[in-house]
């Protein structure tokens, strides 16, 4: 289900446009509007000379999964007015570097990590938008808050003001079992329609990735995550930055 880009290594514009007619013919599948699902390119691994291309092709909002790569790129970048978006699994030592550089995290799934942010957030003088990351997948390599716990995580996020709460995002498992696919972004769904019946504005759903977007859509992302489609491939297997998803 991936994206078959066939443009050249350099057509990063190419690339763009095959991805989001893709996205939009997705969209239209499902019977929605394309203006309803944005597309966050995942800029992880990927040099400044290629971001730069993408900011001059009207992109402003990159996806990384490291809190190192977001502060070697964002000195480079800052005539870009780039929004840095966390999207990787957050230790709670970088809170000061992610309060300080980030626009929006995407991966909160812990009080101590909420906590750690707010203080460092209330140094710096800033607010940031998060995404409660939930682990709608058994899968041990995923991460995220279990999906029983959200009501009273919510509820405790209430308490932290410089934390703007904006939606959940989640990982589905990778299957080709397209059943289990869609049952991880459906629970997402429906947890995200419980929160709003109980006062949380939690309106986004960060979902779906290259190979899985078109289920995401279907069960109702309002955006999804895309990174070597448009950028290209990587010069790293993923393993190299997270080896503990290695397989033996």
């Amino acid at each position: 289900m991936s994206i078959d880009v066939t443009v050249s290594e350099s057509g990063l514009a190419a690339r763009w446009k095959v991805v989001r007619e893709h996205v939009d013919a997705a969209c239209r599948a499902a019977g929605r509007d394309p203006s309803e699902v944005g597309i966050l390119p995942v800029s992880k691994t990927f040099p400044v000379e290629i971001i730069r291309e993408a900011v001059a092709l009207g992109q402003h909002r990159f996806g990384e999964n490291k809190v190192q790569e977001i502060k070697a790129k964002f000195e480079p970048l800052a005539d870009c007015a780039i929004n840095w978006i966390m999207i990787g699994h957050l230790q709670t030592n970088k809170a000061k570097e992610v309060a300080r550089l980030a626009s929006e995290v995407q991966s909160l799934d812990r009080l101590e990590l909420a906590e750690a942010l707010h203080r460092r957030l209330q140094i710096e003088g800033r607010t940031l938008d998060v995404l409660v990351q939930v682990k709608t997948s058994i899968e041990e390599t995923k991460y995220g808050l279990p999906p029983a716990q959200l009501p009273e995580f919510l509820d405790a996020l209430r308490a932290f003001d410089t934390l703007r709460v904006r939606g959940l995002m989640t990982l589905a498992v990778h299957s080709d079992d397209e059943s289990e696919v869609r049952r991880c972004f459906r629970m997402l769904r429906e947890l995200r329609d419980s929160a709003l019946a109980h006062g949380h504005d939690v309106q986004r759903l960060s979902m779906g990735m290259s190979g899985d977007f078109p289920l995401a859509i279907a069960e109702g992302a309002t955006e999804v995550r895309i990174g070597t489609a448009i950028f290209g491939d990587r010069a790293y297997p993923d393993s190299y930055y997270w080896p503990e998803a290695a397989k033996p």
